[in-house]
């Protein structure tokens, strides 16, 4: 853990980014809890994405990483989290592990009372499926996204 960080965002996503594009793995990557980590999974799911031909899933899988990662760096007081991308036949999940068994909650917030605590209303409005799993050490939050197989 020390490891990842004392690692650039750069070199960090020189590291992984080979794990998580491997369509038969089903690897997790572990980024540490901090802001820049937002910006690196973001650029590393986009990535994936392209490589796996899911460029027209690209601008939600950005977002609703982004909210999932935030969520997780904000909320869970970790040093690291993991990203977990899985491809099967019409479907893309991304998930992000910590190590609270907090579950979230969606919370439906007054309009114009906060710019915070929307993330989990953008992902359930956005994402096909959306969930938490519980794990013995944390929590996974996922989402979902349908992909178009072409024939």
């Amino acid at each position: 853990m020390a490891d990842l960080e004392r690692l650039s965002a750069w070199e960090l996503e020189r590291v992984v980014l080979p794990r998580l594009r491997d369509p038969a793995g089903d690897e997790e990557v572990r980024l540490p809890a901090r802001g820049e980590s937002g910006p690196l999974a973001r650029r590393l799911v986009l990535s994936v994405m392209q490589s796996w031909g899911l460029q027209p899933l690209l601008e939600i899988g950005e977002l609703l990483t982004a909210e999932l990662v935030a969520n997780a760096v904000r909320h869970t007081g970790g040093r690291t989290f993991g990203l977990k991308l899985h491809r099967r036949p019409g479907w893309l999940r991304v998930e992000v592990r910590d190590s609270s068994r907090a579950l979230p909650c969606l919370i439906v917030a007054e309009p114009g009372l906060t710019e915070y605590g929307r993330g989990l209303l953008v992902v359930d409005t956005l994402a096909d499926r959306w969930g938490a799993d519980l794990l013995p050490r944390g929590k996974a939050v996922w989402f979902e996204l349908k992909v178009r197989e072409r024939s």
